[in-house]
C-alpha cells in the first residue's frame, strides 16, 4: 500500500467555483460560505483529488504525503 495523502485547501485563496467538487465529488464539498472543504484530511492517492487541484482556477488546494509533507500538488519547481 502506498503513502496516503494529506489534502487542504486554502480557504483565503477558494473563490467556491465548484470545480473540484465537480471533479471529485468524493474528494472536496462546498461549504454554506462556498468554500470547499475536503471531505477528508488524509486518503489514499486519487487521481479525480489530483485533476481537481490541477484544475483549481487559484491553485488554492495543496496536496502532500502525510507521512513525509514532501509536495504531490503543487509540485515543487
Amino acid at each position: 500500500m502506498g503513502e496516503r495523502w494529506r489534502i487542504e485547501v486554502d480557504r483565503d485563496v477558494c473563490i467556491g467555483s465548484g470545480m473540484c467538487a465537480a471533479t471529485a465529488p468524493d474528494g472536496f464539498r462546498l461549504d454554506s460560505a462556498r468554500r470547499s472543504r475536503p471531505l477528508a484530511g488524509e486518503r489514499d492517492p486519487d487521481e479525480q483529488v489530483l485533476t481537481a487541484a490541477e484544475n483549481c482556477p487559484v491553485e488554492a488546494i495543496t496536496i502532500t504525503l502525510a507521512g513525509t509533507g514532501e509536495e504531490v500538488f503543487p509540485p515543487e519547481e
